[in-house]
């Protein structure tokens, strides 16, 4: 398997487990997060499709994904002030989605290493960032659901730590 093939095997897996995670949660809002997620994955994907097929220009719109979030978050603060979440089973499949991303952000590392090509490794950079964007957001929601009292957290959430990247 080249590494076309195995990037776009982790996109499919990623979204699949992302729309996974948004039929089995209760909270509008999470469910929603997931949903984005899931579809950043599918832009992933077309994006490593076509430089598979040689298009050494494939670009990747700036998402603004953790505007988004902060809204969402914003959002669960006045509509969902104590949503009911299992932290036993919410908090390791949300480790797993953390892990996820923190393993594809360091693949796409390595492949801008390796890549001849600079556009190319531009774009495995730019997909590292990206999935870098979705690991502090997974770490976000593990300290969400981790913490005893979520809703206090939703009161004193600071997202500016996620506007680095």
């Amino acid at each position: 398997m080249n590494i076309y093939q195995f990037a776009k095997q982790m996109e499919v897996d990623g979204e699949k487990y992302y729309r996974v995670l948004a039929d089995q949660s209760n909270s509008a809002g999470l469910k929603k997060i997931f949903l984005m997620l899931a579809d950043e994955e599918v832009k992933h994907y077309k994006v490593i499709d076509l430089m598979s097929r040689g298009e050494n220009r494939p670009e990747l719109a700036e998402p603004k994904i953790l505007e988004k979030v902060k809204n969402v978050f914003a959002e669960m603060k006045d509509t969902e002030p104590h949503p009911r979440i299992d932290t036993t089973d919410a908090t390791q499949s949300y480790l797993r989605a953390r892990d996820i991303e923190e393993e594809s952000r360091n693949f796409y590392q390595q492949q801008a290493d390796r890549v001849e090509n600079k556009t190319q490794a531009g774009i495995f950079l730019l997909l590292a960032r990206e999935e870098g964007k979705h690991l502090r957001i997974m770490e976000n929601i593990v300290e969400f659901v981790s913490r005893p009292e979520p809703g206090n957290w939703l009161e004193n959430a600071e997202w500016h730590h996620l506007d680095n990247f």
